[in-house]
């Protein structure tokens, strides 16, 4: 056992059994305050948070047990991360019982054998190590900002995840590229915070939610008078970006023209402001994503080579969740834990197995951000029910694949018809066997064989 970066406060009138215990701790690497009495305690817990306090219920002034369960209540009242092993010598079970009810963490009844001692105070310590783990894993989560989860599991995400990490410390630009909703503006944020210039800004732009003169002017700014409503000058994006990040989100849909302008900034890091005379110069890294085939548009003429060569230094490609459906109880689990506040008792909703299965089987062409709504609807429609069932999602029951209207086909049926495919021609090339099929598409053999069924192909 390491020893503890904070004290422990070992409370107790006996000062030989303060002595050997205390002693004992620190043998075990424990730095151990004492305290002798109710109100040299009160001031110690006052002054500083301890992880773990070993209290003896029965202290002067009074030594009454009822006191000591009172002093109990207002410990974990004043100080509710601290665990309290409450040690005692009035070893009735009504008190141990009391002192659990209150919040203690466990009770030892004198005399107390040392190596049973040592293992609670452990097993305490390795519980607030646990806890101070989860909090920080929460508050970087809340820092990174956005509410889609980073969490996952597979091969694919734990690849996507480490190759960002890698390159985020350097100034080299990277090309996020996946689906819509797989987290791409996530992992950006994410490269961003573990980079040099995490104490700068980090200022994301969706390149195709504005016509190309709005998004001009709000990438490069624009002087007053320039144009009509240009009331006053006005500072773009990048120069908003200096000495942080740039992210350009969906920059696929950037027109021709823009990406001429977009390319030497990159380039020599000058601006020009709209209707400006002079540039001025910024210090900005630039973070790009598309879920679109940029070599594609090349072909076809719409996305200059020189440009994608220069946004892409390293490209970190997220997969969609039918890549990782292994991930999907987990961040069924995470989305679900964020929606706790909805539920009426605060209490977070549970999964079924049978609702865990319909998970594996779904196509989630919305990616994570589907998965987070279905989540977030499933646990209102639930009401007072605790675990979620099948039928509290919205696709069961309504997403078998209908035969679409003629002359209409929607972006959904066409999914259902690329991923029928493909499981038709994973199980020709496994001939058949369908272990190897969900193997090969990255399934569970339970979210194939639903699959299957679902298709008709049983």
């Amino acid at each position: 056992m390491s020893p503890s970066p904070h004290p422990l406060l070992l409370v107790d009138d006996d000062a030989a059994f303060r002595k050997v215990y205390a002693g004992l701790l620190r043998d075990a690497g424990f730095e151990v305050l004492e305290a002798a009495d109710r109100p040299s305690a009160r001031a110690a817990v006052e002054a500083r948070a301890f992880p773990l306090v070993l209290l003896d219920l029965m202290l002067p002034p009074d030594g009454s047990v009822s006191a000591g369960l009172e002093q109990l209540g207002a410990l974990l009242a004043a100080r509710p991360g601290t665990k309290v092993l409450v040690i005692s010598g009035a070893g009735d079970t009504r008190h141990s019982l009391e002192a659990i009810r209150l919040g203690a963490y466990d009770f030892l009844t004198k005399p107390v054998d040392p190596d049973v001692l040592l293992v609670v105070v452990q097993r305490a310590m390795a519980r607030v190590a646990l806890e101070r783990q989860v909090e920080a894993l929460q508050s970087s989560l809340a820092h990174a900002g956005g509410d889609t989860a980073m969490v996952g599991q597979s091969a694919p995400f734990l690849a996507a995840v480490s190759l960002a990490e890698r390159i985020a410390a350097s100034d080299l630009p990277v090309l996020i590229t996946g689906e819509n909703g797989t987290g791409k503006e996530l992992l950006a944020r994410s490269i961003h915070l573990k980079s040099r210039r995490r104490a700068g800004p980090f200022i994301p732009v969706n390149c195709g939610a504005l016509p190309e003169n709005l998004l001009e002017s709000a990438l490069f700014g624009h002087v007053k008078g320039s144009f009509t409503g240009a009331t006053r000058d006005h500072r773009g994006l990048f120069a908003e970006a200096d000495g942080g990040t740039l992210f350009l989100d969906e920059i696929g849909d950037m027109t021709p023209s823009l990406q001429v302008k977009v390319l030497r900034t990159l380039e020599t890091g000058d601006i020009l402001p709209v209707g400006a005379d002079r540039p001025s110069h910024v210090d900005v890294r630039c973070l790009s994503a598309t879920n679109k085939d940029l070599g594609a548009l090349q072909q076809a003429g719409t996305f200059r080579e020189d440009l994608y060569w220069r946004i892409k230094g390293v490209e970190v490609h997220l997969p969609s969740l039918r890549e990782r459906t292994a991930d999907l109880p987990l961040l069924a689990r995470h989305f679900l834990n964020q929606c706790a506040h909805l539920c009426p008792d605060g209490r977070a909703k549970l999964l079924s197995d049978a609702a865990t299965e319909a998970l594996l089987a779904h196509g989630w062409p919305g990616n994570l951000r589907e998965l987070r709504h279905e989540m977030q609807r499933a646990t209102v429609l639930a009401g007072d029910r605790r675990e979620l069932q099948p039928e509290d999602l919205s696709f069961t029951g309504s997403d078998r694949p209908r035969a679409p209207a003629p002359g209409a086909t929607s972006l959904q049926q066409k999914v259902e018809a690329l991923e029928r495919r493909e499981i038709e021609e994973a199980l020709r090339r496994c001939n058949g066997n369908r272990t190897h099929t969900a193997e090969a598409l990255g399934l569970s053999r339970q979210g194939l064989l639903k699959k299957l069924e679902r298709y008709g192909l049983t």
